[in-house]
């Protein structure tokens, strides 16, 4: 089961998983993401991963053997604006698919995790075992979750991977492409079209224009990355 499948990343993830020679049932209440990215012969049910009694149908109805957890909001400003219902959204949301889980019996899961559990971080490249700190709402949630997955796996032997990203760019074909309205290269490249500046912020950093560097991964990549850790997980790691 791909919960947030009809998104950006989670069409690529869809994918993935299906080229791995997988069936997969998407869980999306498409609120970002298009119906259209998911192909016809997929199951794409509508609604909230908030819902349990709509997750445990699904996992039951479809034989759910192991969950990729995507299904999130993302956006670091809103999240300032709006902590509660990232909270409610993020980690409610996350612990209701885990209570889904229990129920039915599944035992693997990838977590979409993120870079932004880090903070800032003090060192560059940043290692897995650095110092997590986060400095949103949006972070917090974020590793809010992971504790909560290490907890549960502990108690109820699940098999999990926490995936912590950075910015991700590009598509595998045109269609998947990013429509967001909060991402970067959407916004400059909108904005080439319409003939007008993009701004970005920051003229404080250490670069030749005082604007930030960003780390970035091909979409398309991180979805691989994402059946990888699948499988590992289907193999007990």
């Amino acid at each position: 089961m791909l919960t947030g499948g009809a998104g950006y990343i989670g069409a690529h993830v869809l994918r993935s998983l299906q080229a791995s020679g997988r069936s997969v049932v998407v869980i999306d209440d498409l609120s970002t993401g298009v119906a259209a990215r998911v192909p016809a012969d997929v199951p794409l049910i509508e609604g909230s991963v908030n819902d349990r009694e709509l997750v445990t149908r699904v996992m039951r109805d479809h034989d759910v053997t192991g969950v990729v957890h995507l299904a999130a909001k993302k956006a670091v400003g809103e999240s300032v604006e709006l902590p509660l219902w990232y909270y409610r959204e993020n980690v409610d949301g996350l612990l209701t698919v885990l209570e889904a889980m229990t129920d039915v019996g599944v035992t693997n899961m990838v977590y979409s995790s993120s870079a932004a559990v880090y903070g800032e971080p003090a060192q560059c490249p940043v290692m897995e075992s650095d110092p997590t700190v986060p400095v949103s709402p949006y972070g917090e949630t974020k590793l809010i979750g992971e504790w909560a997955v290490a907890a549960v796996a502990a108690a109820a032997g699940l098999s999990w991977a926490s995936l912590r990203y950075f910015n991700v760019a590009g598509a595998a074909t045109d269609e998947l492409g990013d429509t967001s309205v909060n991402n970067l290269i959407p916004i400059v490249l909108r904005s080439y079209r319409q003939g007008v500046p993009a701004t970005v912020f920051g003229d404080t950093y250490p670069t030749p224009d005082g604007t930030c560097l960003r780390d970035y991964i091909h979409v398309a990549d991180l979805a691989d990355a994402h059946t990888a850790a699948a499988e590992f997980t289907e193999r007990g790691g």
